[in-house]
C-alpha cells in the first residue's frame, strides 16, 4: 500500500528535509505550499487522503465528515488545541502526538524574552536605532522572582534553563507535581500570588476553556508596576485588549508576546508599544525542534501504516 499523505502544514511542506523524510514512507504525497488553508481548501485537500500531517489547520466534525478516507492525523507541532480529539474518535481518525519535542526551543525564547525584558535591551536598543543614548541597564534577572504558571514539558525545561540563575520560582499547574516541585526547589502557589509577588510571569499552559482570558486587566492589576508578563504559549490566554491596556497605562512594566488572537495579528498599536516584544509565532521554531517536530510526525504515519 502506498497511502496518500496530505501534508497541510506549510512549514512542513516548503522544508526540503522533511519532505525527503516523508518520501521516504510514501511518495503519494500532497504538499502545501501556499499559505493556511481556508476550511474548503482544507476539506478539499483531505477529502481522498488516506493520512495528513497538519500544523494549526482547525479539525472537528465539519470537517472529518467530508473525509471518508482518512484514517490518521499526525500533528506538527506541539499543541492541540486545533484539533477535536472528539470528533477524531467518533470517525475512528487515530490522531499522531508527541508532546515536548519543540520544548528547547520555546524555553529558550521564553528565557531570552526575559533577559531582553529586565535587562532593557530591547527598549535601547530601538531607542539606540533612533540616535537615542539611553544607559538605562534594568535590572540583573538573577534572584527575581520568577512565575511559572503550567509546569508540563516547557515549563520544566525552563526551570532547568533558569537554575544558574538562581531565582526564586513560583509554579501554578492544574495537575499535582510536588515531588518534581520539591526536587526542584521550586514553590507551589496559588496564581493570584504569583500575581502580587512575580517580577516576571511566563504562561506555558495549552488554550482550553479554562485558560482562555486566564489574565485580564483584573488579574494585572494585582501585579507590580515593575512586572513583566511573557506568553509563549496559545493566542487567548492572556486577553489582548487589556494586555494592551495595561502596557499602555504602566500597570505593568513590559511584555512580550509571541502568539496571538489572530494570526498574523493587525493591531499595528498594540505592535508598535515600545514596551512590548512582539515576534512572530516562532518560538518552536528553531532549525532542530522543526525537524523534531516534522520526524515525529512522518514517525507516526509510518507506525500507523506499518503493518497495513
Amino acid at each position: 500500500m502506498d497511502p496518500k499523505i496530505v501534508v497541510t502544514a506549510n512549514a512542513f511542506s516548503k522544508n526540503e528535509f522533511l519532505v525527503n523524510e516523508l518520501k521516504k514512507f510514501t511518495s503519494n504525497i500532497v504538499l502545501n505550499t501556499s499559505g493556511r488553508y481556508t476550511k474548503e481548501e482544507l476539506i478539499s485537500a483531505l477529502k481522498d487522503a488516506d493520512g495528513a500531517i497538519v500544523g494549526l489547520d482547525k479539525i472537528d466534525e465539519s470537517v472529518l465528515k467530508e473525509c471518508k478516507d482518512l484514517k490518521i492525523i499526525a500533528k506538527y507541532g506541539v499543541g492541540l488545541d486545533n484539533i477535536n480529539l472528539d470528533d477524531c474518535k467518533q470517525f475512528n481518525i487515530k490522531v499522531g502526538w508527541t508532546g515536548g519535542v519543540n520544548k528547547t526551543s520555546v524555553a529558550e525564547m521564553a528565557l531570552g524574552f526575559m533577559l531582553m525584558l529586565i535587562r532593557n535591551l530591547y527598549v535601547t536598543s530601538n531607542q539606540l536605532k533612533d540616535l537615542t543614548w539611553n544607559k538605562a541597564g534594568g535590572l540583573q534577572l538573577s534572584g527575581k522572582t520568577i512565575g511559572i504558571i503550567g509546569v508540563g514539558h516547557i515549563g520544566k525545561e525552563l526551570v532547568r534553563l533558569l537554575k544558574p540563575f538562581n531565582c526564586r520560582i513560583l509554579v501554578n499547574d492544574i495537575i499535582d507535581k510536588s515531588d518534581y516541585y520539591l526536587q526542584n526547589g521550586l514553590e507551589e502557589v496559588a496564581k493570584e500570588k504569583i500575581y502580587r509577588y512575580a517580577d516576571i510571569i511566563t504562561i506555558h499552559t495549552p488554550l482550553t476553556d479554562d485558560t482562555r482570558d486566564l489574565i485580564t486587566l483584573k488579574e494585572m492589576n494585582l501585579m507590580k508596576e515593575s512586572t513583566f508578563i511573557i506568553n509563549t504559549a496559545r493566542g487567548g490566554i492572556i486577553n489582548e485588549d487589556d494586555f494592551k491596556k495595561a502596557l499602555q497605562d504602566g500597570i505593568i512594566c513590559g511584555g512580550a508576546i509571541d502568539v496571538y488572537n489572530v494570526e498574523p495579528p493587525v493591531d499595528r498599536e498594540f505592535l508598535s508599544l515600545p514596551n512590548l516584544v512582539a515576534t512572530p509565532h516562532v518560538g518552536g521554531n528553531a532549525k532542530e525542534a522543526v525537524e523534531a517536530m516534522g520526524k515525529s510526525a512522518v514517525m507516526h504515519v509510518k507506525e500507523f501504516f506499518k503493518d497495513i
